[in-house]
């Protein structure tokens, strides 16, 4: 008998490892390794680290984070139940008690609290934890109430560069300003994108979601369009103060691609022009930051 026919005969094993892979879903680690990659590219940008200041940093935040998911699952564990996609997760799909993920969500904040504090500073503390109670006690509820939500939630994800920059001690200057407001306005397509494709799960949970609102799309089309033409010139300053050709020009490649899928989605309204729009918001952030992190500053 081989080694993996034995691991998969053995039902504690096999129930030990769904239960941590469950608790990890809690978490929503692609959206939470996004948000350590944009601390990380903030605090790299923003002036050399050292390497025990940028890994308490990504500790503490990680765990502010798993903390804020967890208990945004908890918050919206009914309306996931409505939606296919997220139908299955612990919580709708019964496989963790609601009591439990409070527990998680709890000691997750405080550890991570505590670690900031006492490794990083004050001040990526308190950023974190404005992070937290924005996304949990105001984002989450307004989901049901107003179309607002996707705006209060872009500022939740745009707070993680703040984290990466007060890290290092820095005082907030224009750079850290503008690279908060790129992050902003790229979730603003990337969220339209999502919300299109979803729009009938969202209307079945009663989310107020843009697309659910307004069943056109066009209010959703042209929110997208605002935003990818106003990150074209934010992205540029960073580096306004060196001439640097390539970022310059990937930034601007990056962001006229942008603009077009969102022009095409405006223009069709259909899940194809959204998906694309998808995949465009997908390849953006990830580019730019590296492109950021490319520069030569001194």
């Amino acid at each position: 008998m081989s080694t993996s026919t034995i691991l998969c005969d053995n039902p504690a094993r096999t129930t030990t490892f769904s239960r941590f892979a469950d608790f990890v879903e809690l978490t929503k680690p692609r959206i939470a390794v996004l948000e350590l990659a944009c601390v990380a590219a903030a605090a790299l940008f923003a002036g050399p680290p050292t390497v025990g200041a940028l890994a308490a940093t990504l500790v503490g935040v990680g765990l502010v984070a798993a903390s804020a998911s967890a208990l945004n699952q908890w918050l919206e564990r009914r309306s996931d139940s409505l939606m296919p996609r997220t139908a299955d997760r612990p919580l709708p799909g019964g496989r963790i008690a609601p009591r439990q993920v409070v527990v998680f969500g709890g000691v997750s904040l405080a550890i991570g609290l505590a670690t900031l504090i006492l490794a990083v500073n004050v001040a990526t503390a308190v950023v974190s934890l404005a992070t937290w109670a924005l996304y949990v006690c105001v984002y989450t509820p307004l989901k049901r109430r107003s179309v607002a939500n996707t705006a209060v939630g872009a500022v939740a994800g745009a707070l993680p560069v703040l984290m990466g920059w007060t890290c290092q001690d820095k005082p907030l200057d224009l750079e850290a300003a503008a690279l908060f407001v790129v992050v902003f306005l790229w979730q603003l397509p990337h969220f339209m994108a999502i919300a299109w494709i979803y729009r009938k799960e969202y209307a079945a949970a009663d989310l107020k979601m843009l697309p659910v609102v307004d069943a056109s799309g066009r209010r959703a089309g042209a929110q997208a369009v605002i935003a990818a033409l106003a990150i074209i010139p934010v992205s540029l300053v960073p580096a306004w103060h060196l001439i640097e050709p390539v970022y310059f020009a990937g930034a601007l490649v990056l962001g006229l691609g942008q603009l077009f899928y969102s022009v095409g989605f405006l223009v069709q309204r259909d899940d194809g022009s959204a998906r694309r729009l998808l995949r465009a918001s997908l390849l953006y952030l990830p580019v730019l930051l590296a492109l950021l992190l490319s520069v030569p500053f001194v």
